[in-house]
């Protein structure tokens, strides 16, 4: 069976950037699907500003009719800070025998030494990292020796093995960020076409980024900081 990409991130909101990455490493890895895990409880931001259930509403959007994408709810549901290698453990007492890469950013890679028990997510699953000109992998410290004795070039061993080896892959680059997303509808401009239609009509509809709501009033979540 061929492997699962798993696709987390806070989604705040989904956007073409995340859509595109996703479709690339579905095709390119021939994964069975990617699936987007929406963060529930972020522990490196401690507040989002569109409330869970909103955001994974828009990931339903989203990817709504694409096939080989599905969404996972499993950290909106669970209580606590959502670490991603909680996250892997459940999918892996679920699917015992399938491989899973976990789809980082190469900003996301370079902060691994930082995430909760990042030492054992080659454990659990393949680490794959979308990577965009500008940034550089690392050759030397803890995230160099690590490309240096799992690192692979070859798709073959993503789907050989269910974990254990970190995989980089070139993605188109898209300038499409979350962040001047909310900037722009909170000034009170359109966000058609860096997101599905969908979703900029679940936007607009709940309000979830307009200006002069607070965080507080938007997000029902509040979660403390603390480690990835």
């Amino acid at each position: 069976m061929r492997p699962i990409g798993v696709f987390g991130g806070t989604f705040d909101p989904i956007h073409y950037g995340h859509l595109r990455t996703a479709f690339e490493m579905l095709q390119a890895l021939r994964f069975d699907e990617v699936r987007f895990i929406p963060c529930g409880d972020p522990p490196h931001r401690g507040v989002t500003f569109a409330s869970a259930r909103q955001r994974l509403r828009m990931v339903e959007l989203a990817v709504s009719g694409q096939e080989g994408f599905a969404v996972d709810d499993r950290e909106i549901r669970r209580t606590g800070p959502s670490y991603t290698i909680d996250t892997l453990l459940t999918l892996r007492a679920e699917f015992p025998d399938r491989a899973l890469g976990l789809i980082v950013g190469m900003d996301a890679f370079l902060g691994l030494p930082e995430w909760h028990r990042w030492g054992e997510i080659l454990d659990v699953a393949h680490i794959i990292v979308a990577h965009r000109p500008g940034w550089k992998a690392p050759d030397i410290g803890p995230l160099g020796d690590m490309i240096a004795e799992f690192g692979t070039h070859r798709v073959e061993d993503l789907h050989a093995a269910s974990h254990g080896r970190i995989h980089i892959h070139a993605v188109t680059q898209l300038e499409i960020s979350s962040t001047e997303i909310r900037d722009l509808v909170a000034a009170g401009r359109d966000p058609r076409f860096l997101m599905p239609d969908a979703v900029r009509g679940e936007i607009e509809n709940s309000g979830c980024y307009a200006p002069g709501e607070s965080r507080d009033e938007v997000s029902q979540e509040r979660a403390a900081p603390a480690e990835k």
